[in-house]
């Protein structure tokens, strides 16, 4: 059972990036999948931001990453991804995927660090 993230590097402010999270061992496409994150000085306050349902694809996001950030999944290859546009410094953060099964720990996640 495990989760896999990836994608993450160094941006310019105003650039882009695509994480994947890479799911395997458990059922993915039934399960509601979800981004987090974890800024610098603010560890052990993983921050939810946007979420993905199993059923209809139905998403959801944290206010501040409204209309920058898109989520998607392809449950034929078991990832999830985070589409991410216009980034500014304060998204500095390592980000994590997590599954709504309690079962399945959190990956390594990936650091994203947006530069000024």
């Amino acid at each position: 059972v495990h989760l896999m993230e990836s994608g993450g590097g160094l941006v310019q402010s105003e650039g882009s990036l695509r994480l994947s999270c890479a799911a395997s061992g458990f059922s993915f496409s039934n399960r509601d999948m979800s981004w987090y994150r974890e800024a610098p000085g603010k560890e052990r306050e993983r921050e939810w931001i946007a979420s993905i349902n199993q059923f209809d694809d139905r998403t959801d996001y944290k206010k501040s990453v409204s209309g920058r950030f898109t989520i998607s999944r392809d449950n034929a290859l078991n990832t999830m991804y985070l589409q991410m546009s216009r980034l500014k410094p304060e998204d500095t953060a390592v980000y994590y995927c997590k599954s709504d099964d309690y079962r399945v720990p959190w990956g390594q996640g990936t650091q994203v660090t947006v530069s000024s």
